[in-house]
């Protein structure tokens, strides 16, 4: 009886063996168990969800996050104090089967700034909202406005799976993070729109989730990527095939104190972080920015306050590649370390530190957001870069990555070559000595760490010397080639080959550099607030205020007005700068191939060709740039100086007069000697000479521009007076043309027509395809003699992008290609409409009828061999006037 209830007991605790629970109160027949076939269960034991959960896991442990791989997937154990903390969440190319696609130590897109939030059972992964701001004083007030407006996105959930075993953790799947399921962490993607279309399909059983790594503030995961991809240029195919990318994504826990920002000051060139302004003191949101730098602090500010050089509490450290050659490795260092120089000027010493990639510390990785790295990319881009990525909450720096691509070897030697060979007797041949490799890598490796540091371009830099200064042993010695390394100011052109004793380099560091790191990095104890630097700020840009060392100008992209702030030109007065430069290129022409000798195939002295004759168009468009040209500052009210200054009528004049007198002769360009080794091509006159006179043509855009907005002296009617004196002066004093004069009285006529065809047709309004419809844009010739495209995409395939835009015009390339995009500083001046308003062909109607009396009159005493072109060109004026 007693083993009757026992069973009856048993049977009613265990439920999911019973079937009707009233059962048991029926009087039914039911064969009862015998003791040999009574069932008897083992006591049930208590499962634990953490345990299952993580059997048979890879596990890295970390005071942050501790990672679990379990079968491929990837699991966070988050402790649970780290919810609603900041963190951001990196993607870094770390290895590839195609240079084009992969920049080592590079990320496509900037770090996700986001925090995780669990609500019950679901973790959340929160954009944060950073864009808004509000004045302390009314703070309470604020916040409710934040919670109501200015909410953190939710972007992607998670099912909370466990507690660990003491429920400080919780345990979520984050496989999506690192298996390419997150698409702001995608290292390539199909691009659609714009010139260059790439088409990649993801071969998503071919991803593979490897190494993890876990720290005290972040974690790390490499995974591997495989596509199939496809590009294109347009119609233009430029290959196809498989892509494989390996990356690795960090998730790094930002400080719970902020760093005080700085708040950012236009006359002065630093990288910044947009914010909006709430507050009751002015009408509507204000906006403003944020400068970009490190986190510099020193260790004892009562010593710093004496006067002592103190350590920061934190340096900054890059770690230099060992993928470098022995001598990049020594030059990287050299440039790098240069810039404590202008840290100890502001009371720092030991600031900026560089290491070897530790052979022995597991912890390194040079693709983890903790390391900021100098890295070299086997690519035949000829240039270098240096991008950082930053908190978006107060502006800090908290990584940066210096790219050097292997083939700016080949830019330095060409550089060197074509601008300092008539002076430098090291650098004529076909590779340059160690000593001047380590010179011009050390300059441009100086040069892309600043930008690391928040330095932006200051195309002005260069314009603040007076050009015989740089044929001065005693000053270039002291000052170099420009005040500034931040400025495209390469080599020494101005120096003549019997100047002795002349530095033909920029400066380690100029005084503008010295100056921009003081304003970004100098402690202002005293103040208690970002708006409390202010006035300390502001005053040390006042003191420097008409002096030209000091003016900032900003690189022009979306539009060019400002003849003194332009890439690759040296000192005050272009003419001047460019007559010395183009007689050092005909000597260093003359001379070629006496000082390049081992080059069989004579691809070399080909190439030092081109530079030279890009050079060249780089001398004349400097000079072009006077020609309508606005000086643009940025000026305090209450400070000397004016907003927008035009070029004096004088120096427009003589400059349009000295740049069409170039097509008297180009022919020194066309060396036969040279060419005849050359593989088949038009000649280089030729070619140069079209570039001129697209430059020169679109200069009236900048004329127009300049009476309508600035006040100008200078008149269109004058203009084009002087453009009919200088292209048909030949005919005008019976003198024999030149072959580069037929060929730019042919462009100055295409153009009229052009310019009087569209507007007396039907669709009038219509963008045309002529010189002048996208003046403004930089054209692919732009683009590749002033390095604007840091991708060397442009550079790499320029005869395809050139054939678009004479196709589509000027500057259809840098829009498409979203070359004025980049950068974060204080925005590009936009383009002005000039051409909608406009009305050039009554101005090329009148040199039409000039031209028609002129010719008719003269044609009989012109040079017989001259007047089959002109009545050509006689006849198409006659044609176009009975239209």
């Amino acid at each position: 009886m007693k083993k009757i209830i026992v069973l009856l007991m048993v049977t009613c605790l265990v439920l999911p063996f019973v079937q009707d629970a009233n059962a048991f109160g029926k009087k039914k027949k039911k064969k009862m168990p015998t003791e040999q076939t009574t069932l008897v269960r083992p006591p049930v034991k208590k499962t634990d969800p953490y345990a299952e959960l993580l059997k048979g896991a890879k596990t890295v442990k970390g005071d942050f996050i501790t990672l679990h791989n379990v079968k491929g997937k990837i699991f966070f154990e988050m402790p649970v104090k780290y919810f609603n903390r900041e963190m951001l969440l990196a993607s870094t190319m770390t290895a590839s089967n195609n240079s084009m696609f992969c920049l080592n130590g590079f990320k496509s897109k900037d770090p996700m700034h986001i925090k995780f939030v669990m609500i019950d059972s679901t973790i959340y992964m929160c954009d944060v909202n950073t864009s808004a701001t509000f004045d302390e004083k009314e703070a309470v007030r604020m916040e409710k406005v934040k919670k109501l407006n200015f909410l953190d996105p939710m972007r992607r959930k998670f099912k909370r799976e466990a507690y660990n075993t003491d429920s400080t953790a919780v345990v979520f799947d984050a496989s999506v993070l690192f298996n390419g399921g997150e698409p702001a962490l995608a290292p390539i993607e199909s691009q659609s729109s714009g010139l260059l279309q790439v088409s990649v399909t993801p071969k998503t059983d071919l991803t593979i989730v490897g190494e993890m790594k876990a720290f005290d503030d972040n974690i790390m995961v490499k995974s591997t990527f495989s596509y199939d991809y496809s590009m294109r240029i347009m119609m233009f195919d430029l290959g196809n095939g498989p892509l494989t990318i390996e990356a690795t994504r960090t998730l790094l826990l930002l400080p719970e104190e902020k760093m005080r920002p700085r708040i950012s000051d236009s006359r002065i060139g630093i990288f910044l972080t947009d914010k909006q302004y709430i507050s009751n003191e002015e009408d509507g949101l204000q906006n403003y920015t944020l400068a970009n730098r490190w986190r510099l602090e020193p260790k004892d500010m009562e010593a710093w306050k004496r006067g002592e050089l103190v350590e920061p509490i934190k340096p900054i450290v890059y770690y230099i590649d060992d993928a470098f050659p022995e001598l990049w490795r020594k030059a990287a260092k050299e440039g790098t370390l240069r810039w404590n120089k202008a840290f100890e000027k502001i009371g720092f010493k030991n600031v900026i530190q560089v290491r070897d990639f530790p052979k022995d510390d597991p912890e390194f990785d040079p693709d983890n957001l903790k390391y900021s790295c100098i890295r070299y990319v086997p690519s035949y881009t000829a240039n270098a870069m240096g991008p950082s990525w930053v908190d978006p909450t107060t502006g800090e720096i908290i990584n940066a990555s210096v790219i050097v691509y292997n083939d700016v070897i080949k830019l330095n030697n060409q550089w060197r070559f074509v601008q300092t060979a008539q002076i430098d007797p090291s650098v004529r041949g076909k590779k340059l000595p160690d000593d001047i490799v380590y010179e011009t890598l050390a300059y441009v490796i100086g040069h892309e760490v600043g930008h690391t540091l928040g330095l932006m371009h200051n195309m002005a830099a260069s314009a603040a010397y007076p050009v015989d200064s740089l044929r001065s042993a005693s000053f270039t010695q002291k000052y170099g080639t420009t005040p500034s390394i931040m400025d495209y100011a390469r080599f020494n052109y101005v120096a003549q080959p019997e100047d002795k004793g002349v530095k033909l380099t920029p400066p380690d560091l100029g005084v503008y550099d010295e100056y921009a790191i003081k304003w970004l990095y100098c402690p202002i104890p005293e103040a208690v607030t970002p708006k409390d630097e202010i006035p300390t700020l502001e005053s040390w840009i006042d003191e420097k205020v008409g002096d030209p060392c000091f003016r900032y100008g900003r690189q022009q992209l979306d539009a060019r007005y400002d003849p003194s702030a332009l890439e690759e030109d040296l000192g005050d007065d272009p003419i001047k700068a460019g007559n010395y430069g183009i007689k050092n290129l005909k000597y260093i022409l003359s001379h070629l191939n006496e000082w390049i000798q081992d080059d069989p195939t004579a691809e070399h002295k080909a190439g030092l060709c081109k530079a030279i004759a890009d050079q060249y168009v780089r001398y004349v468009n400097n000079v072009v740039m006077n020609v309508g040209g606005i000086y643009l500052n940025d000026v305090k009210e209450g400070t000397p100086g004016k907003k927008h200054q035009v070029v004096s009528k004088a120096v427009q004049k003589e400059s349009l007069k000295w740049a069409l007198k170039q097509f008297r002769n180009l022919s020194w360009l066309d060396n036969k000697e040279l060419t005849s080794q050359f593989p088949l091509d038009m000649p280089l006159s030729l070619l140069t000479g079209n570039k001129l006179s697209v430059s020169i043509l679109n200069s009236v855009m900048n004329v127009y521009a300049a009476n309508v907005v600035a006040d100008s002296k200078y008149s269109v009617e004058e203009y084009f007076d002087d453009l009919y004196l200088g292209v048909w002066d030949a005919a005008l004093t019976g003198r024999k043309l030149t072959l580069h004069e037929k060929q730019l009285q042919r462009q100055v006529l295409a153009l009229a027509i052009a310019t009087i065809e569209q507007a007396t047709s039907a669709n009038a309004g219509a963008r045309q395809k002529g010189f002048v419809s996208e003046v403004y844009a930089p054209s692919v010739g732009d683009i590749c003699l002033y390095g604007l495209d840091e991708t060397g995409i442009i550079s790499r395939y320029q005869d395809i992008f050139q054939r678009i835009e004479d196709e589509y015009g000027r500057g259809y390339v840098a829009q498409n290609m979203k070359l004025t995009d980049y950068g974060k500083g204080y925005g590009w001046q936009q383009a002005l409409p000039v051409q909608a308003v406009a009305d050039f062909e009554t101005y090329f109607y009148k040199m039409g009828s000039k031209l028609t009396v002129m010719l008719s009159t003269r044609m009989n005493s012109l040079p017989v061999e001259d007047r089959p072109h002109y009545q050509k060109i006689l006849f198409a004026i006659q044609k176009l006037s009975k239209k």
